[in-house]
């Protein structure tokens, strides 16, 4: 009896251990991808005049200190970033499309340019984008996926082209705040626009 209770207890622990040793991995695994990401945005930043990221990005310190990076308190996710109006030079990176616990993008007022990655349709969490006043270019339809909690999309002053999206709405149901002002889109304004709680 006592060898069975002895054997028992044994395996437990050895569960127990298992169990920590696989969500310890995983929350690590999760920092990593999310340090990655930032750091492969950093590589496409070729210019900071502020040293914002050159000087503060380090992989010396945590992701969730790091200037413009907000993690989220209970799984010390990246939940923000704001990089506004930083002088920020530079292209997006598909790696962008990793940050699966954003909610929070600001990347507007900088020097930004070329394609938006089409990854960006995996950050079905954010419920604010900005990337106004850069030089973005390509039609909206080649990014805008599904954002089930989005309500701001201000992507005025870019060079973004092509007709709006005649079914945007119903891929932002929850959009209240859309600013497409000063770029260079063509076609009518779609009917379905109107679907959008607010458009400014």
């Amino acid at each position: 009896m006592m060898g069975n209770t002895r054997s028992i207890t044994a395996l437990m622990m050895a569960v127990l251990l298992l169990h920590f040793v696989v969500s310890f991995s995983t929350k690590t695994t999760d920092i990593n991808t999310d340090q990655s990401t930032l750091l492969a945005l950093k590589a496409h930043v070729v210019s900071d005049p502020q040293n914002f990221l050159t000087t503060n990005w380090s992989v010396y310190t945590s992701i969730c200190n790091w200037v413009g990076v907000t993690c989220g308190s209970g799984h010390q996710r990246v939940k923000v970033l704001d990089l506004f109006n930083m002088s920020l030079s530079g292209t997006i990176p598909p790696d962008i499309g990793n940050l699966s616990f954003l909610t929070w993008l600001d990347i507007g007022y900088n020097n930004f340019q070329g394609l938006l990655p089409v990854q960006l349709t995996n950050l079905h969490r954010l419920n604010f984008i900005s990337m106004s006043d850069n030089n973005f270019y390509g039609e909206i339809s080649s990014w805008i996926g599904y954002f089930p909690k989005l309500q701001c999309l201000s992507m005025s002053n870019n060079s973004f082209t092509g007709p709006i999206p005649s079914d945007m709405c119903d891929r932002l149901p929850t959009l209240k705040e859309l600013y497409l002002s000063d770029n260079k889109l063509s076609g009518k304004i779609p009917i379905g626009l109107f679907k959008c709680k607010v458009i400014l």
